[in-house]
């Protein structure tokens, strides 16, 4: 099995390029310096790499060279630089250069921090290239948040990140997983992170960019992507920002009437919060990463599956590796200081309050519930009654250990803990493990449970192994 050299240095990538003769471009960089570039120069023979570097700070020059753009620090500005700069560089010197070379352009356009305000510290990156000589360009476009607390700081890991994204796209370009594992090579999470991903272009055609960024969170470039109902990925600072955000956990294998039900009702009680303006609000169907990796492997069949279906029914879907609560509410707390609800069946309670669930946090269950509930963030419970069972179960019912009974009533009596009491009592049987079991026996009753949707692409497409047994 083949793996990817991750051994090599900033200064070895860059190297191996300017050796190179035959990959020949520019690198624009706009609000960080001119880190990568820098990086090339260092290492010696730049001048076999690069055609032009440039850095236009001032927006009037900027617009004059590019067009105008409602945001600078955007995808928008980020394609124009891009267009821009390859086509420049292919129209001046294809015809002067050896016939075999494979021209490229990267660009990069950041807000960096700045002495004046504490600002998100962000940018887009990307990279336009030839990957057979005459061949038309492939494009890389990544979307990144730069970490450390120091503008110099800031601006050597975007240039680190900037050679290793050169490097992977001409190297490994035939595994384009490589590309995302690469993208950290000597700089940590702790330093710059990841969120979106993009290949384009002929050369990547067959690639499935939602895998290639629910890689970005297996290679630790980040805690969570985003996917839109179109099953495009999302920035999450523009999809959160100044906006309250209500979120429901689940396996969604597959996604059945009892969880739209779920989501509904949890809509409607969480947009009677003052600070709830429902026309703003996002709804999220979250998965979390250990319910789709069995072993090391991802099963992508089962993850696209599952995307699919949801995005059939018009979620937003978000991917973390948010195992507990807090972290996931704190994730969003980034981009939002409006309220954030989480909705739970009760049937999770038993998980939610089992304290060997918060082993290794100092403070146990109650940091957890701490740092969950510190500011307007809510837990809508919704009701159960599993088939065959007469009582209902709600949050004034359901039970937890005696020792933790007082805690949970806090809870309650709060306002943290919120029952949801507008409900369909007729989906309350459904059980997703009946689902699953019954669709992979072919047409059934399963069906019944399962929006018609979803149902018929299902059915359709043979999906989360139906009419496999």
């Amino acid at each position: 099995m083949q793996t990817r050299d991750n051994t090599l240095t900033t200064d070895q990538k860059a190297l191996a390029i300017n050796l190179d003769k035959y990959k020949y471009g520019s690198i624009v960089e706009i609000g960080a310096g001119q880190e990568v570039a820098r990086r090339f120069f260092h290492v010696g023979a730049a001048a076999g790499t690069i055609a032009k570097t440039m850095s236009a700070y001032d927006m009037a020059v900027s617009d004059d060279i590019y067009g105008p753009v409602d945001r600078y620090v955007s995808r928008a500005r980020l394609m124009q630089m891009l267009e821009k700069e390859f086509d420049q560089v292919v129209n001046r010197l294809a015809k002067v250069r050896a016939r075999n070379t494979t021209f490229f352009a990267y660009a990069a356009t950041v807000t960096a921090r700045s002495f004046k305000q504490q600002n998100e510290c962000h940018g887009w990156v990307g990279l336009r290239l030839q990957l057979h000589p005459g061949a038309p360009p492939s494009d890389i476009i990544l979307h990144v948040r730069m970490l450390d607390n120091d503008n110099a700081l800031q601006s050597e890991a975007l240039g680190i990140l900037g050679v290793n994204l050169i490097y992977g796209a001409f190297f490994n370009n035939t595994h384009p997983e490589w590309i995302v594992e690469g993208l950290g090579d000597g700089v940590g999470p702790e330093r710059i992170e990841v969120d979106l991903v993009n290949f384009s272009g002929p050369y990547f055609e067959e690639v499935e960019n939602r895998l290639m960024n629910l890689h970005l969170i297996r290679s630790w470039l980040t805690r969570a992507v985003i996917f839109n109902p179109s099953g495009e990925v999302v920035v999450p600072g523009e999809l959160f920002h100044r906006k309250p955000v209500l979120v429901m956990r689940g396996s969604f294998k597959p996604v059945t009437k009892v969880n739209v039900d779920m989501m509904s009702s949890a809509q409607r009680q969480f947009g009677q919060l003052a600070a709830v303006d429902n026309d703003h609000m996002v709804a999220l169907a979250e998965i979390t990463m250990n319910s789709l990796v069995t072993g090391d492997n991802v099963d992508s069949a089962d993850f696209l599956a599952r995307i699919d279906l949801l995005s059939s029914l018009g979620y937003t879907v978000m991917i973390s590796d948010y195992v507990r609560f807090f972290r996931l509410r704190a994730y969003l707390r980034r981009f939002t200081q409006k309220p954030i609800g989480i909705v739970l069946s009760v049937r999770d309670f038993a998980q939610l309050f089992d304290e060997k669930y918060y082993e290794g946090l100092e403070g146990g269950m109650l940091e957890a519930f701490g740092k969950l509930f510190p500011d307007n963030t809510h837990v809508y419970a919704y009701p159960s009654r599993p088939r065959g069972a007469t009582e209902l179960t709600t949050l004034e019912t359901v039970e937890v250990p005696h020792n933790l009974r007082h805690l949970l009533a806090h809870l309650i009596e709060n306002g943290k803990l919120v029952g949801i009491t507008e409900f369909d009592e007729t989906k309350l049987h459904i059980d997703v493990t009946e689902v699953l079991a019954g669709l992979r026996r072919g047409h059934g009753e399963w069906e019944d449970d399962v929006p018609e949707a979803v149902a018929n692409r299902i059915a359709e497409r043979r999906l989360l192994g139906f009419d496999s047994e």
